[in-house]
């Protein structure tokens, strides 16, 4: 590569970091470089050109990384069977002698931190949602009405959906179903999906009908992702681990579901399988990283809960 080619692709390089709103005055090198290559001070203009070069890909690389790839899924992911197989062992403490969800009304957060909030549940809180005003306004048709003005599409696209048997591709396909299937008419498929909110513009909007729940520890933030779940009567998700770093909530804002909830096999001999029914304007909390887990959408009203982890 000769010099002004090496310029010429530093100076594209600047260009990029600009628009990701790297400031360029951290490539206080460049200033100089340039005027070395005016003076005709080849050899040592070479040398910090490498320098400028390599600096200014690695902020770019890291500032890509921060703006970018953080919300994004991996590209590359284990198999289901070899992620449950390489799983680490479980200690059976957060299950044993645990044979029901624990039920709650108007408890404090520092109450709900020493006694409930880290020991892998399950609780639900029964008046968890009674400010919300997401339980009233969210539906499915808010959802396609939100969806569909959203002006950033391509951002909704890169959040993770999950299609479970509908066979939808994304969340856009999702919403667009006639009102006879919504509605679960006579001659129609049942359905339900899930997506994650990782778009801040639908988030903002989202976010004004609900907020962090009132009785988790005063310490803790909720992460900066949710989960929204939605659909008609029958199987809701299959019997799974997740795969996240922390516990989490979820709130039935609508409809009611059948939770069935198993230990890990290390823990068969020392625990016990049971069910559980998370009804409308409830909050189930529980360690979804220890609890196997499958939900039952019960007959009448449609479905619809959101959730997020908390630290």
């Amino acid at each position: 590569m000769s010099v002004e080619e090496a310029k010429l692709k530093l100076q594209q390089i600047l260009v990029k970091c600009k628009a990701k709103c790297v400031d360029p005055k951290l490539f206080g090198c460049v200033e100089k470089f340039v005027c070395e290559m005016e003076s005709g001070a080849t050899s040592k203009s070479r040398k910090l050109l490498k320098f400028c070069l390599i600096f200014a890909l690695l902020v770019y690389g890291y500032n890509y990384y921060c703006n970018d790839l953080s919300t994004k899924r991996c590209l590359l992911e284990l198999p289901r069977t070899l992620r449950y197989a390489f799983r680490p062992p479980e200690d059976c403490a957060f299950c044993e002698n645990v044979e029901s969800a624990i039920r709650l009304r108007s408890i404090t957060s520092e109450e709900f931190a020493s006694k409930y909030a880290y020991t892998g549940g399950p609780v639900i809180v029964e008046d968890a949602t009674k400010n919300w005003t997401a339980t009233t306004k969210f539906d499915y048709w808010y959802f396609s009405d939100v969806y569909r003005n959203a002006k950033r599409k391509q951002k909704v696209l890169e959040c993770q959906f999950l299609p479970y048997k509908t066979g939808f591709k994304n969340i856009f396909t999702a919403l667009e179903m006639p009102k006879e299937r919504v509605e679960m008419q006579p001659g129609t498929q049942p359905w339900y999906f899930g997506w994650s909110n990782c778009n801040p513009e639908t988030a903002e909007e989202f976010r004004r009908h609900y907020g962090r729940p009132y009785f988790l520890p005063p310490t803790s933030e909720n992460n900066a992702v949710d989960w929204f779940f939605i659909g008609t009567a029958g199987l809701g998700a299959h019997m799974h681990i997740d795969n996240v770093r922390l516990p989490s909530w979820q709130a039935q804002l609508a409809g009611s579901k059948r939770w069935i909830l198993a230990p890990p096999p290390e823990c068969y001999f020392k625990c016990k399988r049971f069910d559980t029914i998370v009804r409308r304007g409830e909050i189930i909390v529980l360690d979804t990283n220890k609890w196997y887990h499958q939900t039952w959408v019960q007959p009448g009203e449609i479905s619809l809960t959101i959730g997020s982890e908390y630290d």
